[in-house]
């Protein structure tokens, strides 16, 4: 099967929700992927909040003509859509920087 994002909506920040023609759906955060010529500009959040489903190209697409593929963004799929966008940021993977100042902050076990 060829895959396709059949409904495609803007959540908030960097992160969208969709829905695939294979029944996977749920919310992409593309925060860390938005770098290059096409997809630098696309961290201004005016800019990343024109993404528009292309049905002909199966995909979303932005403004800019950036547009990211089907297969990409399913691998990248954070949580079922039936969870609140709101838990995206809240499950999203911490960065080493964050994960090290929370390990300094806490007090050692013995």
């Amino acid at each position: 099967m060829i895959l396709h994002v059949v409904e495609a909506s803007y959540e908030h920040d960097c992160t969208v929700r969709l829905k695939f023609n294979d029944g996977a759906e749920g919310f992409v955060d593309l925060e860390d992927e938005l770098y290059g010529e096409m997809l630098a500009p696309l961290k201004d959040r005016s800019k990343f909040s024109t993404l528009r489903l292309d049905p002909e190209l199966g995909t979303i697409v932005w403004d800019n003509g950036a547009d990211l593929a089907p297969e990409f963004l399913h691998a990248r799929l954070l949580v079922p859509a039936d969870t609140t966008a709101a838990s995206v940021a809240r499950d999203k993977p911490r960065s080493d920087s964050q994960a090290g100042r929370q390990r300094k902050d806490r007090p050692r076990r013995r």
